[in-house]
C-alpha cells in the first residue's frame, strides 16, 4: 500500500504545480499542469507508476483559491474511511466498518419504530370514522 501526499500552489501565470511532502520510500517528480484536473491525473499516473498493488483512491482539498492539498492511496482494500497526514492502519479500516454495522442495526431498529407510530389503530380513531 502506497501513500502519496502533495501540496498544490497556483503559481502567477496560472500553472499549478505540485510537490510531495512526507517521508516515503517512493518519491513522486515535482509535477506542473495548466489546470488543477490535469495535475491530479498526472500525480495519480506517476504515484500509480510507482506502486502498482492495488486500487486507486485520491482526495483533493482546495485549502485557498490558490492552495491545496492532494493524496493519493493506492492499494489497502475499501474502507471508504479518509486517513489523514498519511497514517493509515488496518485498526482504522476495521474501525469504520464496525461503524457502519452499527449505524445499520440503528437504522433497522429505527424503521421498525416508524412502521409502529404510523398505525391508526393506536390512536383509538380512524380518518373514516
Amino acid at each position: 500500500m502506497g501513500v502519496f501526499t502533495f501540496v498544490c500552489k497556483n503559481g502567477n501565470g496560472g500553472e499549478w504545480c505540485a510537490k510531495q511532502i512526507g517521508d516515503s520510500e517512493k518519491q513522486v517528480d515535482e509535477t506542473s499542469a495548466g489546470d488543477i484536473y490535469s495535475l491530479q491525473r498526472r500525480l495519480v499516473q506517476a504515484a500509480a507508476s510507482l506502486d502498482s498493488s492495488g486500487g486507486v483512491q485520491s482526495s483533493f482539498s482546495l485549502v485557498t483559491p490558490a492552495s491545496a492539498v492532494f493524496q493519493v492511496i493506492i492499494g489497502g482494500g475499501s474502507g471508504g474511511a479518509f486517513i489523514g497526514a498519511g497514517a493509515a492502519s488496518a485498526g482504522a479500516a476495521a474501525a469504520s466498518g464496525a461503524g457502519a454495522a452499527a449505524a445499520a442495526e440503528d437504522k433497522k431498529e429505527e424503521e421498525k419504530k416508524e412502521e409502529k407510530e404510523e398505525s391508526d389503530d393506536d390512536m383509538g380513531f380512524s380518518l373514516f370514522d
